[in-house]
């Protein structure tokens, strides 16, 4: 048994990220993007991502309409994102790879899982009754519930909190770095996930988080899998 299991097996409870952790969707994020700045005539910046990773639904739509000096009110800005990508959501976006496995271990080794995620509940509903996952978690908690989205710790202390457990007790699975400072300053370990969409922070993230992995297949064969 490899050292990133034998640590998830002394944990009473796995927290995961969704979007570029769990399931393969931040490349439809940036298509949702540009193609809604698009309508107003302006072109998405290249750090657009950066400078709105970790932040909430209405964070971010705060953001967008301050930045971009956009005349759609904030309800209508969330609004026009959900339904971007309710569709995208439903056919489009398939679990990272080896993800369904993990989950059934868990499920079946007794460990609780959590959902801390940064997108507004309407998409985070859509993906987990399209990839039929929803039974494998029991407490799921979106940023737009605390009062910090991600790097602040609110949000995994909140997913631990309802789940029952203390924080050491917690390991998280982020893929961005903004989400990795978030479970470490909410004092749990916390293993990087690899995603394209953020290779280029890939370093980063490794000297940020307690492990690295590039896919979660790989915690099952031993591979690919590095402490700091």
């Amino acid at each position: 048994m490899n050292e990133l299991l034998d640590v998830i097996r002394s944990k009473k409870a796995v927290l995961f990220d969704l979007d570029g952790t769990l399931v393969d969707s931040m490349w439809m994020w940036y298509q949702i993007d540009v193609e809604y700045l698009g309508r107003f005539g302006l072109a998405c910046p290249p750090d657009l991502q950066r400078n709105i990773e970790g932040m909430s639904f209405s964070e971010t739509a705060v953001y967008f309409k301050e930045t971009f000096g956009l005349p759609d009110s904030l309800d209508e800005i969330k609004q026009a994102w959900i339904d971007m990508s309710i569709e995208k959501y439903r056919t489009q976006v398939p679990l990272k790879k080896g993800a369904g496995r993990f989950l059934e271990f868990l499920k079946e080794s007794g460990i609780q899982a959590g959902i801390a995620t940064s997108n507004g509940r309407d998409m985070v509903d859509v993906v987990l009754d399209a990839l039929k996952i929803r039974s494998y978690f029991q407490v799921v908690v979106t940023a737009c519930q605390v009062a910090a989205g991600k790097p602040a710790p609110d949000i995994y202390r909140k997913v631990a909190e309802d789940l029952g457990v203390r924080p050491e007790d917690c390991i998280v699975f982020e893929d961005v770095p903004a989400g990795i400072l978030a479970g470490k300053a909410a004092g749990m370990v916390v293993c990087a996930v690899e995603d394209a969409h953020s290779a280029n922070v890939r370093q980063r993230k490794r000297e940020l988080a307690d492990y690295y992995l590039a896919d979660y297949e790989r915690l099952f064969v031993g591979e690919g899998l590095e402490g700091r």
